[in-house]
């Protein structure tokens, strides 16, 4: 019977998956290119068309000093422009599964439940799912890009063990196990082919992402890096080269021309102190106690039955993830504005932790494993009701 329930889930989860990405696609093909989408499809400076990579390039230089400093997220989205409306709406389909399976990855809980339950969060949990995923300019600047910070997460959290240290000599994947005493040893992991190479344009795209992720990964991999020196462990090169080009890209982002000139022309400049600090409160205040609430939730539901009902630890991994999402979050009371859609990163990095607390309540207690999977299925009726909502005032059904 077991076996039999076992299959049952692991069946609907895989048709639940296949429906979830098939009304994606359908909503992503009722959003058009808008606002923002029609301005990035120009060279910014005039109303000429974009026709070419060499195009792309020369709006950016003149974004980044006149603009803002957004320049990889705002490449990203003109390339997805010049594409073409259906092939943007495909790709933007195969970064939400690929978001989704980076989640499992940088939770270390790589199972088809895990990557529903990723998906079902991304768009259930979503303070503005339409403006972060399905406008195309959203999709760029948050969609796409925590691909590539969550990526060189995991290239640092990976040389992290939870405890013990790491065996020298043959660099093997963690197996599945029981929480580590102090003293036990773990297996090293594998290493990454090229890393030293690639690790490079990938800490300088992660840094150079949003003014809130960038910073909040580079603090994550210095963490990573700290904490190696201080337990004596071997430090690869290509640590030190990413924590540097993500710094670089960081820098590049917060200190562009185009910021002064853009921050020049925001309304709030003219209110004085108290005012300028209450607004900006008030935005940090929403951010966690609207926009992150959900998220928050399901997070601290989840931590008390791992910590305190189960009494499991949550990891150090999960320890500098958590960490991470309050630096991303805490960063933007520099910012005088605090739209909702920009806590989709912080949103992705609680997820992980989600994920990877699930893993651990299901090993210890696998008949939990039915009630982890309704609340995912809860949380993934509520995103296909905004994809339904959307589709039924689009399409006429709902006035």
């Amino acid at each position: 019977m077991k076996e039999k329930s076992r299959k049952i889930m692991w069946i609907t989860t895989g048709i639940l998956i296949l429906i979830s990405a098939a009304v994606m696609y359908v909503t992503h093909r009722a959003v058009p290119f808008m606002m923002d989408d029609l301005w990035y499809s120009t060279m910014l400076s005039d109303e000429t068309p974009i026709t070419s990579f060499a195009d792309i390039i020369t709006s950016q230089i003149w974004h980044y000093n006149n603009w803002g400093g957004r320049s990889m997220t705002h490449g990203i989205l003109q390339i997805t422009l010049l594409l073409g409306e259906h092939a943007a709406d495909i790709l933007n389909v195969v970064m939400t599964l690929l978001l989704s399976f980076v989640i499992c990855v940088m939770a270390r809980n790589r199972t088809l439940p895990a990557f529903w339950a990723a998906m079902a969060m991304l768009l259930g949990l979503n303070a503005n799912f339409k403006m972060s995923m399905f406008w195309q300019a959203g999709a760029a600047n948050y969609l796409y890009i925590t691909v590539f910070i969550l990526i060189f997460a995991w290239c640092y959290l990976r040389e992290l063990p939870e405890s013990g240290v790491l065996v020298p000599g043959k660099r093997t994947p963690e197996p599945e196990r029981k929480p580590l005493g102090k003293d036990e040893a773990v297996p090293a992991p594998k290493h990454l082919w090229g890393i030293t190479l690639w690790i490079i344009p990938l800490g300088i795209l992660a840094g150079w992402s949003n003014e809130n992720m960038g910073p909040a990964v580079w603090l994550l991999s210095l963490a990573v890096i700290l904490l190696s020196v201080k337990e004596k462990r071997r430090l690869f090169p290509w640590m030190v080269l990413g924590n540097i080009s993500c710094l670089a890209g960081s820098i590049l982002v917060v200190a562009a021309p185009g910021n002064f000139v853009r921050s020049g022309q925001v309304d709030s400049n003219d209110y004085g102190f108290l005012w300028k600090c209450f607004l900006r409160g008030y935005a940090e205040s929403a951010a966690i106690e609207v926009h992150l609430f959900p998220t928050l939730l399901v997070l601290g539901f989840m931590a008390l039955i791992c910590k305190g009902i189960l009494r499991q630890p949550l990891g150090r991994r999960n320890v500098l993830l958590l960490l991470s999402a309050l630096l991303s979050w805490g960063a933007m009371i520099l910012s005088p504005h605090y739209p909702d859609r920009a806590t989709f990163g912080t949103m992705a990095l609680l997820i992980c932790v989600i994920i990877s607390l699930a893993k651990k309540i299901v090993s210890m207690r696998k008949d939990l494993s039915w009630m982890l999977w309704g609340i995912t299925l809860l949380i993934w009726l509520r995103g296909m009701y905004y994809c339904g909502e959307f589709l039924g005032i689009t399409w006429g059904w709902i006035k």
